[in-house]
């Protein structure tokens, strides 16, 4: 196994666990009615049962970790002529490495969403907290942190342009 792949998998299962143990913490402390948006004031607008951010975000959740992860497991089964990347009659060669890319790619994304929704849950729970005195400004960070990290997840498989290189080679 790769440092890669051990890392992406770690990271997707403490994130898995992460938006489980974020996800019941702030159950317990959102209030009955959650602020959801707010204005250009920071004063909040749109107001949801902190029933219904549960549903969501176990929605979310089971669609991101049932459904990606399910895909991810069966591309080893798709055949590489069927696979949306460049390259794919060299790529068949090494299909061992292809598979490990994209699997690779797909727990990524996995992992990344969780990350998004974990940080998100916590920035709701302590807006709406009378314990703390931030607001909803003090969270703009989490916006470029997430951006940041769909942007890189995006981008790994740019390394698919470029074919592998053959062992004789190494």
């Amino acid at each position: 196994m790769k440092i890669t792949t051990f890392v992406i998998k770690v990271w997707r299962w403490m994130s898995v666990l992460f938006v489980i143990g974020a996800l019941l913490w702030t159950y317990s402390l959102f209030p009955d009615m959650v602020a959801v948006d707010f204005s250009n004031t920071g004063l909040a607008e749109r107001y949801v049962d902190k029933e219904h951010i549960f549903y969501i975000i176990m929605a979310l959740f089971l669609l991101n970790n049932v459904i990606i992860a399910a895909f991810a497991k069966h591309v080893p089964k798709i055949d590489a002529d069927h696979l949306p990347i460049l390259k794919k009659k060299v790529w068949s060669h090494h299909r061992e490495e292809l598979n490990e890319h994209l699997t690779n790619w797909l727990f990524c994304l996995v992992a990344v969403i969780n990350t998004i929704i974990g940080f998100s849950l916590f920035a709701l729970a302590t807006i709406n907290s009378t314990q703390y005195k931030l607001d909803v400004f003090d969270f703009s960070w989490l916006y470029y942190v997430g951006l940041a990290l769909i942007i890189f997840v995006f981008a790994l498989p740019i390394r698919l342009l470029w074919p592998p290189v053959p062992e004789d080679k190494l």
